[in-house]
């Protein structure tokens, strides 16, 4: 137990060290054909200035020091190298000065032997792990991301880069600039702002804002002075929240597809969706969700009317309010991170001012304070109400999940089965016929939250249709939110046009047919792609003008792998080595490569001899501005037939 544990401490050294140089080991591979589909690959390394590299087949703390991983089940490798080089034993002493074999010098060669079942690539790509360190340096499984040709493999083009596409000198401007569909940054400090509204009137904050007020007015005995706490107060609140979009700043260089690999990957919505059903576990009252005592504790007996005791105060209502504000923050932060760290600052300082503001109001109007509702079982309500809510978001959440994995666990009409559940236990607790652990026994349901749960009541049975296989199912209000029409229960689903999914498929196409071709970059878990899907192509004039493409939808975020003589190394404009695995990984790669993009949905309209026909767009609702922007295509393409 104690070596496993120094090996993980080992490791997140290692993590945490990223910026080490482990080019003092490099390495080269090469293949050997050895039988059918068997291949032995050969890994050199080069060791220098006095760095050891480990020997295969050791165990430190029951993990292997060295290993060789393919994306695809259909590369099978053997559990065992062979190592060649001039070797020696050393003792390690984080691990109770166990022996191990190590090399220290030049040249090391280490084998390990391969069988593929299937097709064989004529290039294959990898990870090998290897262990390295120096006196009291240690360095687990390092990765060497690797492409290595393979004897008699079958060749097959991984076009990306397409030279034909000029993004600045399209045939036809049309006055149409590129649109990409990222939120502005005012919608998302107003998301923000609303996300800190809703926050404000939860039993966590709510009944702070008069007892803060109170204590800042009294405590400084002037009213002046009483004032200027109460802002500073707020804006130390403001900038606590703000401060936590500082690890998005610090992530650096990156792919400019991150984001929306961050967004739409699989076991990051499946954490999100057990997180959040765990957040409305906690909004019914079953148990509450705090931050470590200690930690409360601690901020709490630096309080004071001193500067620094103003924001171990604020700091203070923030941990102590976590049960409340974290799932609403958690919410913001997974709603706004795929925008960027910039927009996760401005939609997390909206968040902070929403918070920290009518502090600051009440101390300067504390008359106002008696204007304020008394807190009582209506707190409870906002509290379950914002768990139904978040069980309709965990919901999405596993819906992404699933839709970019493809299981078929949550079809589309089995999401709207689930969310119209959720809404009839809404309405069924808004009337008082389900109670949660915090409800008052006798508490009156009144006029207004009546009316609430009637209007909850009504947009469930508006979601009703959506679990049938009806024209009535395309339920334009909620479009973006639950899987496409295809992405169903149904043999014959009535609202789906299946389209072509692989951009060379389409291209053959768009050449036999003498037709441009309109590109839909989109993905699974896109919101506003559907909602261009579902609103503008069902348009009469939209309709009858994309019948005159060929239309290809290209899914960014689709985690399907890839045959592995489909995977490769690409390099980028940028200078990034990008492994292409999945479906996903091609064609955001292929985006960004050729079209400056990586935001969905993202249109552009190409001639068979992929020429650009026009700037291409993104989002637009207008379904008017859209046909127009096809007419334009097609004029441009007219004019160089």
């Amino acid at each position: 137990m104690k070596a496993r544990l120094l090996f993980f401490a080992a490791f997140f050294l290692s993590l945490a060290s990223s910026g080490q140089d482990s080019s003092e080991i490099s390495w080269q591979v090469k293949s050997f054909k050895t039988g059918e589909k068997e291949y032995q690959l050969h890994f050199t390394a080069v060791v220098s200035n006095g760095w050891q590299l480990y020997a295969p087949n050791q165990k430190i703390a029951d993990f292997n020091t060295t290993e060789v991983l393919f994306a695809d089940s259909s590369v099978v490798s053997g559990r065992t190298f062979e190592d060649k080089g001039e070797s020696k034993k050393i003792r390690n002493a984080l691990f109770d000065n166990q022996e191990y074999k190590v090399y220290d010098a030049a040249p090391v060669e280490f084998t390990a032997y391969i069988k593929i079942n299937g097709t064989v690539p004529a290039a294959l790509i990898g990870t090998f792990k290897y262990t390295y360190g120096k006196g009291d340096e240690f360095y687990p499984l390092e990765d060497f991301n690797f492409q290595v040709a393979l004897e008699g493999g079958e060749t097959i083009s991984n076009r990306i880069k397409i030279e034909t596409i000029d993004i600045s000198n399209p045939v036809n401007n049309c006055g149409v600039s590129g649109r990409q569909e990222k939120k502005s940054l005012l919608t998302i400090f107003l998301l923000g702002f609303l996300g800190g509204l809703v926050a404000l009137i939860t039993p966590c904050v709510f009944p702070m804002v008069p007892l803060t007020v109170s204590f800042f007015t009294k405590k400084a005995g002037d009213k002046s002075k009483g004032i200027s706490n109460a802002v500073m107060y707020g804006l130390f609140i403001l900038l606590i929240y703000a401060s936590f979009s500082i690890p998005f700043h610090a992530i650096g260089k990156v792919s400019p597809t991150i984001y929306n690999d961050i967004s739409t990957n699989i076991y990051l919505n499946i954490i999100f969706f057990i997180i959040f059903i765990v957040f409305a576990i906690s909004f019914f009252g079953y148990f509450e969700i705090t931050l470590p005592s200690g930690l409360a504790n601690r901020a709490n007996t630096r309080q004071g009317t001193s500067m620094f005791g103003i924001f171990f105060m604020a700091l203070t209502l923030a941990i102590v309010s976590f049960s409340c504000t974290g799932p609403i923050l958690g919410t913001l932060l997974v709603g706004t991170a795929s925008e960027g760290a910039w927009p996760l600052t401005i939609g997390l300082t909206g968040f902070g001012l929403a918070l920290g503001l009518p502090f600051a109001l009440f101390a300067m109007f504390p008359q106002w304070l008696q204007s304020l509702p008394r807190s009582g079982g209506w707190l409870n309500t906002v509290k379950v109400v914002l768990g139904f809510i978040e069980v309709a978001l965990a919901i999405k959440f596993l819906s992404n999940a699933d839709l970019v994995s493809h299981w078929g666990i949550l079809k589309r009409e089995t999401f709207f089965g689930a969310w119209v559940i959720t809404g009839l236990g809404l309405f069924a607790y808004l009337m008082g016929w389900i109670k949660f652990p915090h409800d008052d026994a006798g508490q009156k349901i009144s006029l207004g939250r009546r009316i609430f749960a009637f209007a909850v009541l009504a947009f469930t049975v508006y979601l009703m249709p959506g679990v049938t296989n009806t024209k009535m199912a395309n339920l334009s209000l909620v479009s973006g939110f639950p899987p496409p029409h295809c992405y169903s229960i149904y043999k014959n689903p009535v609202n789906c046009d299946e389209p072509i999914k692989d951009y060379e498929e389409a291209l053959k196409l768009a050449k036999e047919k003498n037709k441009p071709l309109l590109i839909d970059f989109t993905g699974w878990a896109c919101v506003n792609c559907r909602k261009m899907e579902e609103n503008v192509w069902p348009d009469k004039k939209v309709r009858e003008l994309m019948e005159k493409y060929i239309l290809v939808s290209l899914y960014v975020d689709d985690k399907k792998k890839l045959p592995i003589s489909r995977q490769f190394i690409y390099h980028t404009k940028d200078s990034l080595e990008k492994k292409i695995i999945t479906v996903g990984d091609k064609w955001s790669t292929f985006q960004t490569e050729n079209f400056n993009a990586s935001s969905q949905p993202w249109y552009n309209l190409i001639s068979p001899d992929e020429k650009l026909l026009t700037p291409p767009v993104g989002y637009t609702p207008d379904a008017a501005e859209f046909a127009q922007w096809l007419q334009c295509g097609l004029d441009a393409f007219n004019s160089i037939k």
